[in-house]
């Protein structure tokens, strides 16, 4: 396996602006989630760790999963809880997330569920803020999880995805400064990473990732592109041209294509150019997880571009 994803899965419900706003369109959410699947839809082997409910939505969920290669024998059926979902809403201030996943069968999930033997058998093990902040156990399951995979050599990789409604920005900052000083891949979007650190200039940022302990920084600058370094080398990456329609679970694309990319030996530039092209492509359609492009459709903008 490439890369091992771990998180809370969710159904998605989708505003389409039909129906004087009152038709959704059914989808797929959930932050590691959507990085499994762009991860997969570039071609990486991936797996995905987490708890559904015995219900319908974890069955749908499944049954995605399915169709896109994505290996979900971690994902555990929990009878006793609800696969969670949330609704996107689409205003003059942007698209807005309403959740509804207290006591999900994802935040059930605990230390003595880490699947020890597959994250060392992975390349990459992946998490996100999100993955920590659903519950306490959920949290000491991703320790738990980063510390086998440092200790079988797989690299960490890590996407801040700052959720307050989930907890204190004391508590956020705390875990996730101590998170970057673990991971070896660092994914922060620029909004979370300034609230958790304080800083405001990208390469200041960048910095601070670096000295952390993070071998590889893609900081996700949303309209602005992107910067890609490593204590080596540092690009700016241009924003993709696109036509927007919905930005829902675009840095998430960013994240899946990048380190796919970099598993399949890509150097920064061309991993993060590459990236940068998925997410743009991801924001033309509706939802997070149905726009998320192929290879093919990556690889023909970037010629069409180039």
């Amino acid at each position: 396996m490439d890369i091992l994803a771990y998180g809370e899965p969710m159904v998605e419900f989708n505003q389409t602006g039909q129906g004087e706003g009152r038709l959704y369109l059914q989808g797929f959410g959930g932050d590691s989630s959507n990085f499994a699947i762009a991860a997969a839809r570039q071609g990486a082997r991936v797996g995905y760790w987490s708890a559904l409910g015995d219900d319908a939505n974890g069955r749908a969920l499944r049954a995605l999963w399915d169709a896109e290669g994505v290996d979900h024998s971690l994902v555990r059926s929990d009878a006793a809880a609800f696969t969670a979902i949330y609704f996107v809403t689409h205003g003059e201030r942007g698209h807005e997330f309403h959740f509804y996943r207290s006591g999900s069968a994802a935040s059930r999930v605990a230390p003595a569920d880490v699947p020890q033997a597959r994250i060392a058998a992975a390349k990459v093990f992946h998490l996100s803020g999100i993955s920590l902040a659903i519950s306490n156990s959920a949290c000491d399951a991703g320790y738990a999880a980063i510390d086998a995979a440092r200790a079988a050599g797989a690299r960490v990789s890590f996407d801040t995805n700052l959720r307050l409604k989930l907890w204190s920005l004391d508590r956020a900052r705390a875990v996730m400064s101590d998170v970057l000083r673990r991971c070896d891949i660092a994914l922060p979007s620029w909004d979370d990473i300034t609230a958790i650190t304080g800083l405001t200039e990208p390469d200041a940022i960048v910095d601070h990732c670096l000295r952390g302990g993070a071998n590889v920084v893609a900081l996700k600058l949303g309209a602005e592109g992107a910067l890609v370094a490593s204590e080596s080398e540092r690009h700016r990456i241009a924003p993709f041209p696109c036509q927007p329609v919905d930005a829902t679970g675009a840095g998430d694309t960013f994240g899946g294509a990048f380190v796919a990319r970099l598993v399949a030996g890509d150097g920064l530039r061309a991993a993060g150019r590459y990236a940068a092209a998925a997410a743009a492509l991801s924001t033309q359609g509706y939802g997070a997880v149905a726009p998320i492009p192929r290879a093919d459709a990556v690889r023909a903008a970037l010629a069409r571009q180039a």
